[in-house]
């Protein structure tokens, strides 16, 4: 069982890259303007287009790689997070924003918002500032005691903080600022531009690749906190390097996507019951889960109501919803 297990683990990261290219491949001909498929890659190498063909390579290089590479970037980082939280906490149920980055985020975006900050570039570094000060709190006050626990309990009372800072700011809105606080919080891609995925990319490599090489000391977290520490991890350095680390990961992607739910509890749990708690393979294997995932989440909030568009947090949330009922009610042997 174990050997037909590990045999399949290659398998499926490959299946799951070549799914990936796929769901990229459509996702960039699909929307308001259908492009031919046979025409994506032409219209990526030839800078000389005319007719129809001008208006295929602008939608395609200037609207649709963007978002789709946002899609990729930040699925990727979200389901990563998730993985990462639910070996630190032990809990399958555990996700990024146990720990306010995804609440403080939200509350530091509302307060420039209301305060008048105007555009991604003013409303993006408020969010990721209130996501560093929230985990940064949540940190301070759940390591003054020994054990994941306390750090859990400083999360739900951080993020109860920062659901009432939102309230707050909400209140004091004018009607404008409601409706960007709505859209803000329920997410969206529409705001990928080449210029913030320049820094946002490399960014979101590098820290994924310093979460992923800590894999040996998540499958000691497996066995039990007591357990890593006799294998010889320091579980104070551990914590506090997962802890930051996710932060920096999760709260740049949230200051520019806004509040998106579930990815990275839903893809996470799929990957596990999948492969097993291997983490050597699933953090890979998470990777692109997620960034599967919000591709086809971002496609479907583009084409399901054309020529409108749905946040796409109502898309995650609509299948996270019904996904987290079915963990919690499915019999355990």
């Amino acid at each position: 069982m174990m050997r037909g297990q590990c045999g399949r683990r290659p398998g499926m990261l490959a299946a799951l890259c070549v799914m990936l290219v796929i769901t990229a491949l459509w996702a960039a001909a699909s929307g308001a303007l259908s492009i031919p498929h046979g025409k994506l890659l032409p219209l990526l190498w030839s800078p000389a287009a005319e007719g129809e063909d001008v208006i295929w390579r602008n939608v395609l290089i200037e609207v649709r790689l963007p978002r789709i590479v946002l899609a990729i970037t930040a699925g990727a980082a979200l389901a990563l997070s998730g993985a990462v939280m639910q070996a630190l906490f032990r809990n399958p149920l555990a996700e990024p924003g146990l720990i306010g980055i995804s609440l403080g985020g939200a509350a530091g975006a509302v307060a420039a918002i209301v305060l008048g900050a105007e555009g991604l570039g003013s409303v993006a570094p408020a969010a990721f500032a209130g996501s560093l000060i929230a985990t940064a709190f949540a940190y301070v006050l759940g390591t003054r005691r020994p054990g994941a626990a306390n750090l859990l309990l400083a999360g739900v009372a951080i993020n109860a903080i920062c659901a009432a800072v939102v309230g707050f700011f909400t209140y004091q809105a004018s009607d404008v600022q409601l409706r960007n606080l709505t859209f803000w919080n329920m997410g969206s891609l529409a705001g990928a531009t080449w210029s913030i995925l320049a820094w946002l990319v490399p960014l979101v490599a590098v820290l994924c690749a310093l979460l992923m090489r800590d894999w040996r000391a998540m499958n000691a977290l497996l066995l039990g906190e007591r357990e890593a520490q006799h294998i010889g991890f320091d579980l104070k350095r551990l914590r506090r390097r997962l802890i930051v680390l996710t932060a920096l990961l999760v709260g740049p992607i949230v200051a520019v996507t806004g509040t998106i739910s579930f990815v990275g509890l839903v893809v996470p749990h799929l990957i596990r019951l999948a492969l097993g708690a291997d983490h050597r393979w699933l953090l890979p294997n998470t990777l692109a889960g997620g960034a599967i995932a919000l591709t086809l989440g971002d496609w479907m909030a583009r084409t399901v109501v054309v020529p409108a568009e749905l946040p796409i947090g109502i898309v995650t949330s609509l299948v996270g919803g019904p996904f987290l009922l079915w963990m919690l009610t499915r019999k355990r042997p």
